[in-house]
């Protein structure tokens, strides 16, 4: 009698694409069962939509609501996990020089949910008027009206978690994309690593960078008005926080990271500090990457870019 040997089925890419945080995520899990795949896609969106629970403001019993409504009255003690992430942001916060912060202050709150924001408060409420208490760990907001939220890196956060809850669950590859912002890890079914090809703005189809991602994250910020062809979607007015104008001269920054929270949370503000101060400061990062275009059409990279290529 002949034996017959079952060979395993061919490893291939499992993609989802869902509705999230208000934005389209793209999950994708290299596998070869579509039915474990499948189950490993629900616990990546059940953590997703778990952190967005976690962070909301628009709920009045979430944690970061409760720190909100004691702002200048009282310091309230939260989770260990919202205590790391508050503190995470306030040490970017310091690294930019407040660039990057989580603050701001609420005049009073719409009924849909927008924000009034004073123009004079907003100079005198920042990530220094946050006050952490390791031992109780506590957050205070010192100031009444101040506020804090995570909009600029609650998407690269919930894409961390995804990416922990899928490597818990065995998926050694995947991608998530978060609203244009990627986390890669692991290598695709034909073993090469993840890359993406970034395009010149004025010529979509050619590409003028190729950036392998396997095992890192990458974020892109876009100015406002400058058509660009970058893989993230966001289009931010990129405002100088300290001397409020609008950014000139940058088209589009791309931070690479190994962290997606990092990566997103430092886009925007390599933007607002302009090139050479932006480069500057990647360049004493470890483990971080970035790619600038300006309005002209011109690339600019930072050392690790450049080592790579």
């Amino acid at each position: 009698m002949l034996a017959i040997k079952i060979l395993p089925h061919k490893p291939v890419i499992f993609r989802r694409v869902v509705r999230l945080m208000g934005d389209q995520f793209e999950i994708s899990v290299v596998g070869s069962d579509p039915h474990w795949a499948d189950d490993r896609i629900d616990d990546a969106i059940a953590e997703i939509t778990r952190v967005e629970k976690l962070l909301s403001t628009f709920s009045d019993d979430t944690p970061i609501n409760k720190i909100n409504r004691n702002a200048g009255i009282k310091p309230v003690k939260t989770s260990g996990e919202i205590f790391r992430l508050i503190d995470r942001s306030l040490k970017i916060s310091e690294l930019t020089d407040g660039a990057f912060d989580i603050t701001y202050y609420a005049e009073k709150e719409a009924d849909d949910f927008e924000t009034v924001i004073n123009k004079t408060a907003v100079r005198q409420v920042n990530y220094q008027n946050v006050v952490l208490d390791a031992g109780q760990q506590t957050v205070f907001l010192k100031e009444k009206g101040m506020r804090i939220g995570f909009g600029a890196n609650i998407r690269g956060y919930a894409a961390d978690r995804a990416k922990y809850i899928l490597q818990m669950q065995g998926v050694s590859s995947g991608v998530i994309n978060a609203g244009g912002d990627l986390l890669a890890w692991g290598a695709g079914p034909d073993h090469e690593p993840w890359t993406i090809a970034t395009a010149d703005p004025a010529q979509k189809s050619l590409a003028y960078a190729n950036v392998d991602i396997s095992n890192m994250a990458i974020a892109t910020s876009v100015n406002a008005g400058k058509q660009t062809a970058i893989i993230n979607k966001k289009n931010l007015s990129a405002v100088n926080p300290q001397k409020g104008f609008a950014v000139s001269g940058i088209k589009s920054v791309s931070i690479v990271s190994t962290s997606a929270e990092f990566a997103d949370a430092m886009a925007t503000p390599v933007m607002s500090m302009g090139i050479n101060a932006g480069l500057y400061l990647i360049n004493q990062l470890n483990q971080m990457a970035c790619i600038i275009m300006d309005d002209n059409e011109r690339m600019y990279t930072s050392r690790a870019v450049s080592a790579a290529n």
